[in-house]
C-alpha cells in the first residue's frame, strides 16, 4: 500500500450525504492527495474527484412505499456496486447514511474481508432497534454525529466514534441576522418568518400548502410580517411556484437554495422535521417543527418509535425545547398560533439561544477531520492484520 494511492469506496444517497462525503474526502485528501474515491456521490463529491458509478438521485427515496416501487432498480444498483468492489477491493468502504441500501453492501463487503465504516447512525435508537444485530454483522466501525448515538453503540458492543456534526463546525456560534437580511434584501427591522417545507417532492406536497396557509393566518394577525421560503432545488422551486400561482396576498421572498441564509435572517422558523431542525438550532432560531407522511408510512413508524421526540433539538436536550406538530395535529391554525407565540416572546428567544449554544458547543468537534482519522485508523488496522 505504501507504493500505491489509497482506494476508498464511498456511497451516499442524498444531498446531506454528499455534503458529509465531500467534507470527508477533503479531509482525507489533506494527508493523502492522490487517494482514489469511487462509488456513488453527488455534485460536491464529484467536484473533488470522486467517481460516481451510478447517479445519486436514484437513491433519494423515502418512506416505505416509495422505495418499494423502485426496488428492482435499487437492488440492481446494489448488486452492481458489490460486484465492482469485490472485483476491485478498496482499502476501506464508507457507507454514508442511506442505511437500508448501504448496510446490505457493507454486509457483503465485510464478509469478503473489506473493512467497512458506516457514517451517520441509522435512527436505530429511535425505532426498529432489532437492526442493531445486522449493523453489528455489517459494520466494522460506526461514526456518529450525535453523542447519545455513540452511547447506544457502546451499550451494544459495536465499535464507534462520536465525530460531532460538521454543520456545527461550519455555522458560527453567533449568527448575523442583519447581514443575512441585507444579503436577501429583507426589511432590516420588521418581523420575518422562514418557511422550510422540506427538500423532497413528497414533503413539499404534504407540507407546502399547509405552511402557506399558516403564513396567511399569521399575516392576518400581524400585517407587518414578511416571509422567506428557500426552495431546496429546481424541482422544488417548480412545485412551490405552482402553489404560489393563486397567492398574491403574501409578502413572500422565494429563494433558490440559501436555506441557511433564510433561517439566519428570520425571527422564527417553521420547518419540516429532519436535518433542517438541527440547522435552525445551530442558527439559534425559535422554531416550530412539523411533519406529515403518507398515512401508511406514519402508521408504521408511529407504532415503532421508542423515543418521546422526533426533532433533533429535543432529542439532544432530552426535553421539549421546540414544539413538534405532527400528522393530523398539523393544521394551519395550530401552526400559526405557535409561530405568533414565539414571535412575541423575547424571553423565550433568549433562553433558547442559551440552550442552543450549549448544544452547539457539544457537537462542534472538527467532525470532518475526526471522521477522516477514524477511516485512516481502520485502514492501518487492516494493514497490520495482514
Amino acid at each position: 500500500m505504501a507504493n500505491r494511492p489509497l482506494r476508498i469506496g464511498i456511497v451516499v444517497g442524498e444531498a446531506s450525504g454528499d455534503q458529509l462525503g465531500a467534507g470527508l474526502i477533503k479531509a482525507l485528501q489533506s494527508s493523502h492527495p492522490d487517494a482514489i474515491f469511487e462509488g456513488v456521490g453527488g455534485v460536491k463529491m464529484q467536484a473533488l474527484g470522486c467517481t460516481s458509478l451510478y447517479p445519486m438521485e436514484t437513491l433519494s427515496v423515502m418512506g416505505f412505499v416509495e422505495p418499494l416501487k423502485r426496488l428492482p432498480e435499487l437492488l440492481r444498483m446494489r448488486r452492481g456496486l458489490v460486484k465492482h468492489f469485490i472485483a476491485h477491493p478498496p482499502d476501506v468502504f464508507v457507507g454514508i447514511d442511506a442505511p437500508d441500501f448501504n448496510l446490505g453492501i457493507e454486509l457483503r463487503l465485510k464478509k469478503a474481508g473489506i473493512p467497512t465504516v458506516h457514517y451517520v447512525s441509522p435512527s436505530v435508537w429511535a425505532w426498529r432497534q432489532g437492526r442493531i444485530k445486522k449493523i453489528a454483522r455489517a459494520v466494522d466501525h460506526m461514526l456518529t454525529l450525535l453523542p447519545f448515538e455513540a452511547d447506544f453503540y457502546h451499550h451494544h458492543n459495536v465499535p464507534v466514534t462520536f465525530v460531532g456534526h460538521p454543520l456545527a463546525d461550519d455555522l458560527p456560534l453567533v449568527p448575523d441576522m442583519s447581514s443575512a437580511r441585507a444579503q436577501l434584501n429583507l426589511p432590516s427591522d420588521g418581523p420575518v418568518i422562514a418557511l422550510l417545507p422540506g427538500s423532497r417532492q413528497s414533503e413539499v406536497a404534504l407540507l407546502g400548502q399547509l405552511f402557506l396557509d399558516a403564513a396567511r393566518l399569521c399575516l392576518k394577525a400581524n400585517p407587518e410580517l414578511t416571509f422567506v421560503l428557500p426552495a431546496a432545488n429546481p424541482e422544488r422551486r417548480q412545485q412551490i411556484d405552482a402553489m404560489l400561482v393563486d397567492v398574491d396576498d403574501l409578502p413572500i421572498t422565494l429563494l433558490d437554495g440559501q436555506s441557511h441564509l433564510a433561517m439566519e435572517a428570520a425571527d422564527v422558523v417553521l420547518l419540516a422535521s429532519g436535518t433542517t431542525a438541527l440547522e435552525a438550532m445551530l442558527l439559534k432560531k425559535p422554531m416550530v417543527v412539523s411533519y406529515k407522511a403518507g398515512w401508511l408510512t406514519y402508521a408504521i413508524i408511529s407504532r415503532m418509535l421508542k423515543v418521546p421526540y422526533v426533532s433533533l433539538p429535543n432529542l439532544l436536550a432530552d426535553r421539549e425545547l421546540v414544539p413538534e406538530v405532527l400528522q393530523d395535529d398539523a393544521t394551519a391554525e395550530t401552526l400559526s398560533i405557535l409561530l405568533l407565540e414565539r414571535l412575541g416572546d423575547s424571553t423565550l428567544a433568549v433562553k433558547l439561544r442559551s440552550d442552543f449554544t450549549e448544544i452547539h458547543q457539544q457537537i462542534k468537534c472538527n467532525g470532518n477531520q475526526k471522521a477522516a482519522a477514524a477511516v485512516l485508523s481502520m485502514i492501518e488496522k487492516q494493514v497490520k492484520a495482514h
